[in-house]
């Protein structure tokens, strides 16, 4: 008995350490961001699914979205279409949009439901058109001081958040696909998918931003030391912009804009880590890099080391201060 005893008392005590922040964070709204290596290894997609659920047995509101670069990449690779990138974003010929549609509401969507499904009759699938849930406009990224077509790319102009408020009053954990519809010309538009959940973060008033990332966070100074950044206000981060590479600018922005939006934290977390989620908000540490609001005085009540929206989808390096993080733009 004595014994039995002691091998659970581990588990106790990491239930207890959870306890402050399952009080704090209990019926608020989460917003994360999937992608990267957690979207494509078998191991961690159930993870994540887990993670997810969890969540919402513990009284938590969470809320998925997903772009899909790897999985559209392959698809249009099948379909002899080329993955170009420009300004960090995919270049989306009206051919490539069909791709894009497909994959990310017909694959990618399916099997994350079908993951969080397993735990019961939780998870409901949509995408921005539904409901006009997110509404866009063509985007014309500058480059060298030139507006460039790259197609159909969408800036997003309007967040409707009445489906996805009546899902999560009903017990349900949306997952949504970063495509829109325009509100002009009635085409159907990719959406840089971290830029999405920001964007949703901010309309729904959510508590935390959570981006899963193939690295650990933020990097102070890449490659000379390993050490990641564990806090960044959004003045902080608004300096660091200029100095980051094209793809880590939609993530970035995406970071300033749901903390300077009324979402109180945002963080990148390593979705290599298997219940990295779990680790970030349930724990004393945390994993991550958070950014807060300027008006947040102190990290006295935010767990541990955590920051930013650096994240996520597709290819490439880049970072400030050689920090690095996988680069990517409309999934």
């Amino acid at each position: 008995m004595t014994a039995r005893k002691h091998a659970a008392l581990p588990k106790a005590r990491v239930l207890v350490e959870a306890l402050p922040w399952l009080t704090r964070h209990h019926g608020k709204t989460v917003v994360i961001k999937f992608g990267g290596n957690a979207m494509v290894d078998d191991e961690l997609k159930a993870a994540f699914a887990q993670d997810v659920v969890f969540l919402r047995h513990a009284g938590l509101k969470p809320v998925v979205v997903h772009g899909g670069g790897p999985q559209i990449s392959a698809q249009l690779d099948r379909h002899g279409l080329v993955s170009e990138f420009k300004a960090g974003l995919r270049v989306t010929t009206p051919e490539a949009m069909d791709v894009v549609r497909m994959v990310l509401a017909g694959q990618v969507q399916r099997e994350l439901v079908g993951l969080l499904n397993q735990h019961g009759p939780l998870a409901v699938g949509l995408t921005g058109e539904d409901a006009h849930t997110i509404t866009a406009i063509k985007h014309y990224p500058q480059i060298d001081g030139e507006l460039v077509d790259i197609g159909r790319v969408g800036e997003i102009t309007a967040i409707d958040t009445g489906a996805i408020e009546a899902l999560l009053e009903d017990g349900r954990i949306p997952v949504v696909s970063s495509i829109a519809r325009a509100a002009d010309d009635g085409h159907i538009y990719n959406v840089n998918a971290d830029t999405a959940a920001a964007a949703l973060a901010a309309a729904l008033g959510a508590e935390t931003l959570m981006v899963l990332t193939d690295v650990e966070g933020l990097y102070e100074d890449w490659p000379n030391s390993d050490d990641v950044i564990s806090r960044l206000t959004a003045t902080e981060l608004e300096k660091l912009l200029p100095d980051l590479s094209s793809g880590m600018v939609p993530k970035m922005q995406g970071c300033l804009h749901a903390v300077r939006n009324g979402v109180h934290t945002a963080r990148v977390i390593d979705g290599r880590v298997q219940h990295s989620i779990l680790l970030e908000i349930f724990t004393d540490e945390g994993i991550g890099t958070m950014v807060v609001p300027d008006d947040v005085p102190g990290a006295d009540d935010v767990p541990g080391a955590l920051v930013a929206a650096v994240a996520v989808d597709t290819t490439g390096t880049a970072g400030t201060g050689g920090a690095t993080a996988n680069a990517g733009g409309a999934a």
